[in-house]
């Protein structure tokens, strides 16, 4: 038997300051979208989340609130986690920074960069953004400020630190990058990280003397470990490092997903902490754009304006899913004049794409075929639609291969847009009459050939959209006549061919 091409794919771990917003769902449930396809794809799949729990910015807030890290930690992971649950996500892991196994892996993974030599102990003065976790040079800041934290007062901070030598990694990771461009995506983000590394790179502090929310500096107890040394392990901790089977079996990871605020870390930080430890970086990582309000990033007090479970129960979870992946470039911005434009746009699409467009299209259909051969479906032919789907399918192939979900999106409701054109083009019930009046078309040849094309087209477009809104995928599939979810694309043809009898069933995306 053949081995089962194995992918390990990861997205950042949220922070445990607030609530979970839409700047996490859109990354969240892209990785979801790309987990999904890749199954279908036949691949045995390791799909992991989880939260970033320790670090000053925690430890402020659950101060603030009155509460202890841990008690403020714990509600928060279970926000996440419900609402995760609410937008169907098939994650097979939800890591969390507290929890020990992640604890004994951070410490592991310390140990082994320290008796590589890559530790020394120096004082550090210069400027903090709480915001980000990290220490900003001046040129990375804008009148003073963190860009990304304009609200946020920068803070100058002087302390002893254990720091990593960082810089000793920086002509190993160039030339990786060179030799392997896909290690880095897409284009933007990979030039990004390479005029980084060209520029040259400092050493950078592995831990803080002042933080006591996470994980103690090995051998030295006064320390705790870098929020983003710690912060980044949860990689590897949540499949065993350092000696667990899953380790041994997923690592390196095929894909981390992440906002491309954080390349630095993901690309720079991440892959030489792992030299140093003597481990092999994760293949490729894919930084993906954001949603922009008036400009400015989607951030935890503007995507409170945009409830996200507001938006999950405005027209259901596989809706809010289509939209975002359809509007935002996986490897862009998409930027909203205000949350009021955002919300117009959702229920446009909502109500253009999925009522009209598709909704009303598989009604039509599945009317027809009861009506007019009492709910069997002709037996499969070739034609116009047939074609011009299994071109979308090729092209839908290629844009999920390469993480353009916005494009497979696009090339799946292109096959929708061709049914739709096909129907009000052959006229299906004036097939159907000239049957009846014994007319031209009268042997039934040229109606079945119609409507066994727009069931296969339907089915295929089940297939494609089952990545994308699971539940909605389910339902059209058995619509037209399928059993359990849509195939895996391996099956895709043979099971659309056995395709007999359709169900009529509930309006797929209800109208407001």
């Amino acid at each position: 038997m053949a081995k089962v091409p194995r992918f390990y794919l990861t997205t950042a771990i949220d922070y445990s300051n607030g609530d979970p917003h839409l700047g996490h769902a859109i990354e969240k449930i892209g990785a979801d979208v790309i987990a999904r396809y890749r199954r279908a794809c036949g691949d045995d799949v390791h799909f992991l989340i989880g939260m970033d729990e320790h670090g000053q910015k925690v430890q402020r807030e659950a101060e603030r609130r009155g509460s202890d890290p841990s008690a403020w930690v714990d509600r928060i992971a279970e926000a996440f986690r419900d609402v995760w649950r609410r937008l169907g996500l098939s994650n097979d892991d939800f890591i969390r920074t507290s929890e020990p196994r992640h604890h004994r892996g951070v410490t592991t993974l310390m140990e082994r960069i320290a008796e590589n030599g890559d530790f020394r102990r120096a004082k550090y003065e210069g400027h903090y953004c709480a915001g980000c976790e990290a220490f900003k040079k001046d040129d990375e800041l804008e009148d003073g400020r963190c860009p990304l934290h304009l609200g946020r007062e920068i803070e100058w901070t002087e302390e002893e630190n254990w720091f990593f030598r960082l810089s000793d990694y920086r002509d190993t990771l160039l030339e990786r990058l060179r030799n392997d461009p896909e290690s880095v995506r897409p284009a933007t983000r990979r030039n990004e990280i390479t005029r980084l590394l060209e520029s040259g790179l400092d050493d950078i502090s592995a831990s803080r003397s002042r933080i006591r929310w996470g994980v103690p500096f090995p051998g030295d107890e006064e320390h705790t470990v870098y929020v983003w040394f710690d912060a980044l392990s949860n990689y590897i901790t949540a499949i065993g490092y350092p000696d667990g089977e899953a380790f041994g079996k997923l690592w390196p990871a095929d894909l981390h997903i992440i906002g491309k605020d954080i390349t630095r870390f993901h690309c720079v930080y991440w892959p030489a902490m792992l030299l140093a430890a003597g481990l092999e970086p994760a293949r490729s990582v894919w930084g993906h754009g954001f949603i922009k309000i008036g400009g400015a990033k989607l951030s935890k007090s503007a995507g409170t304006e945009l409830g996200l479970v507001e938006l999950i129960e405005r027209h259901g979870p596989d809706a809010l899913r289509y939209f975002l992946m359809r509007e935002v470039p996986w490897d862009g911005d998409r930027d909203y004049p205000s949350t009021a434009a955002f919300i117009e746009q959702f229920d446009r699409r909502y109500t253009t794409d999925l009522a009209n467009d598709l909704g009303n299209l598989l009604n039509r259909v599945v009317s027809m075929v009861s009506r007019y051969r009492g709910g069997e479906v002709p037996r499969l032919r070739g034609g116009e639609l047939a074609e011009k789907a299994a071109l979308a399918l090729s092209e839908y192939r290629t844009a999920m291969e390469g993480y353009l979900l916005h494009r497979g999106l696009a090339a799946a409701f292109g096959v929708v847009r061709a049914a739709n054109g096909f129907v009000d083009e052959t006229k299906p019930w004036a097939l159907a009459r000239a049957e009846r009046e014994g007319g031209e078309g009268a042997s039934g040849g040229a109606l079945d050939g119609v409507l066994s094309q727009l069931i296969a087209a339907l089915g295929t477009v089940a297939a494609m959209l089952a990545p994308f809104t699971p539940g909605k995928a389910a339902e059209l599939w058995r619509a037209v006549g399928g059993d359990g979810s849509p195939p895996v694309f391996e099956r895709l043809e043979p099971s659309v061919a056995r395709l007999r009898a359709v169900r009529p069933s509930r309006v797929l995306f209800p109208r407001p």
